[in-house]
């Protein structure tokens, strides 16, 4: 499998206000890369969202603004690139606000949502929240609400799936975004 799982942190309730952003791609079932970076918001940082994820203004003062970034990461979402991530519409929901609030080019890719394929094949766990599902799998997750850390746990869920129950049972849950 090839794709690369995503994973935002906001600094506020608003879906623009991403803070940080991590990136794991995998190439041939392994990962092979990884990007991540703090963002510097253009909005202000909500207390509820700085408990979450423990990245605070001063963190970010002389981080590169979403527009820098997403020169960098935007050959990443391509038509035919799997974009995955554990609450999806979450995730590509910010990407999706950030790039109308920054008047950017949406893009067109492939996604796939972990809590959807994890209920799937794992109705019995309690709940499908990430940390969750990870401890029931033997996942490693250091920092829950690390960009970096959520997004190699995604991606390493994703693996799970498709070698427990192989790439065509994920099928089903890809959908384009337009």
């Amino acid at each position: 499998m090839n794709f690369v799982a995503m994973d935002f942190e906001t600094a506020s309730p608003k879906r623009y206000s991403a803070c940080s952003l991590a990136l794991t791609i995998v190439r041939n079932n392994q990962v092979a890369d990884e990007f991540y970076s703090l963002i510097k918001p253009d909005t202000e940082f909500n207390w509820r969202n700085v408990q979450i994820h423990g990245i605070h203004e001063e963190d970010v003062v002389d981080a590169p603004s979403f527009p820098e970034i997403w020169q960098v990461i935007n050959p990443f979402f391509q038509t035919n690139q799997l974009i995955v991530a554990h609450n999806a519409p979450f995730d590509n929901g910010v990407l999706k606000s950030c790039l109308e609030h920054y008047e950017l080019q949406r893009t067109h890719y492939l996604t796939l949502d972990t809590v959807r394929s994890s209920r799937k094949f794992f109705p019995e766990f309690e709940s499908h929240k990430l940390d969750t599902v990870c401890t029931h799998l033997g996942i490693e997750l250091n920092h829950h609400h690390n960009a970096l850390d959520d997004s190699l746990a995604c991606a390493n869920i994703l693996l799970y799936e498709a070698n427990n129950f192989g790439a065509e049972q994920l099928k089903p849950f890809v959908r384009m975004i337009n």
